[in-house]
């Protein structure tokens, strides 16, 4: 019975002092107690904007003449003169080089041949036909001249073709105006019909080859306007092909674009160019951080007089500011754009302009308090 005894005073003195404890900070403080709320956070919201979101992407392109003319012979032979060098301007029709083909010389004499049968079977005629008209001639000698004279004709047509297929072949003329980009050949160089000769580029401005993947192709068409990047200088440039089929060799799609101010872009040279691979017009969107998620579903929250509200939202495009939102909130909805660990759905929050005002009040209150206390 003693032990039980002083177990109860021991408890009784533990109580005591608990309650002690409670009552002294009332005591010391005259008997006043006070509790202080914990404020709830302090929130920015804003409504949801309607503008154009795009996806850009920067690529590689090269550069090319708008129209390029590979030039090859007609046929072989030794290269007995040239007449231009890289570099140079030419106009159309002008001499690139001279091939000796061996064979210029036999036309011209095979020619010349035919034109002297030609020219005297035509005077043997004449002068039957002055006998044939007197009855001189019988009709049938008179028809076979005819035809022998015509026969005659017809030879001399084909070596004259012959002797100016093998002189044109003999002189490589430029086929379009331009810059001589390249030329290959040297003089006494042994070229043929498989050699190339030189690389023309022809007048105007330049075009642009750029390949992109299947992501990007959808969101490009003819008559798309682009941003070409060199050393610093922005070009503009203008989609003119859309390749629907992929490339063999990279397995990406081809895309061409015209560049009227590229004249100072050298051929063959890389340069960026930027393109916008998607884009979404005039959607509904709030900034691309006011978005969370939660299993992977998105999620925003709104304010409410007060209280947060958790959206479940579809979201469409986006980018690094901006992101559309196509179900789960309105246009007039408030979109919270800070994040605590204090957010939830229902929870109390108050707007940083609301706080704002409220402890410009309290400012202004205690400045009045302390006037009235010194009067």
């Amino acid at each position: 019975m003693t032990k039980k005894k002083v177990f109860i005073i021991a408890g009784t003195v533990a109580v005591v002092a608990v309650l002690a404890g409670l009552v002294l900070p009332k005591i010391l403080n005259g008997g006043k107690e006070e509790l202080v709320a914990e404020a709830p956070p302090v929130v920015t919201a804003q409504k949801p904007e309607i503008r154009t979101i795009e996806i850009n992407n920067e690529l590689i392109g090269t550069i090319e003449p708008d129209s390029i003319v590979h030039v090859t012979p007609l046929g072989s032979g030794e290269v007995t003169n040239v007449a231009v060098k890289t570099g140079d301007t030419v106009t159309a029709g002008q001499l690139l080089c001279v091939i000796d083909t061996k064979q210029v010389e036999s036309t011209r004499i095979a020619m010349e041949t035919a034109k002297i049968t030609y020219g005297d079977a035509r005077k043997n005629l004449d002068r039957l036909t002055v006998l044939h008209a007197a009855g001189d001639v019988a009709d049938a000698d008179y028809q076979n001249t005819v035809g022998q004279v015509e026969m005659a004709r017809l030879q001399y047509e084909n070596a004259k073709i012959a002797y100016n297929i093998q002189l044109e072949s003999s002189q490589v003329t430029a086929p379009i105006s331009g810059k001589v980009e390249s030329f290959n050949i040297s003089l006494h160089d042994m070229i043929s019909p498989q050699t190339s000769i030189c690389v023309i580029s022809g007048d105007g401005g330049k075009s642009l080859t750029f390949y992109v993947s299947e992501r990007i192709i959808s969101g490009l068409k003819a008559g798309d306007v682009i941003r070409v990047e060199k050393n610093g200088t922005d070009h503009e440039a203008t989609i003119t092909e859309v390749s629907t089929m992929v490339d063999s060799g990279s397995g990406l799609f081809k895309v061409k674009a015209s560049v009227p101010s590229g004249d100072s872009l050298a051929t063959g040279t890389s340069v960026k160019l930027y393109v916008t691979a998607q884009k979404a017009e005039n959607v509904l969107t709030v900034p691309v951080d006011s978005v969370y998620y939660e299993a992977g579903n998105p999620f925003i929250y709104t304010y409410l007089n007060g209280t947060l509200k958790k959206n479940a939202v579809t979201i469409g495009l986006a980018n690094n500011e901006f992101a559309e939102v196509q179900s789960g909130i309105g246009a007039d909805d408030q979109v919270v754009t800070t994040w605590t660990s204090e957010l939830y759905d229902g929870s109390k929050v108050t707007l940083a302009e609301t706080a704002a005002e409220t402890e410009t009040t309290q400012e202004n209150g205690s400045e009045v308090e302390t006037s009235a206390s010194a009067q």
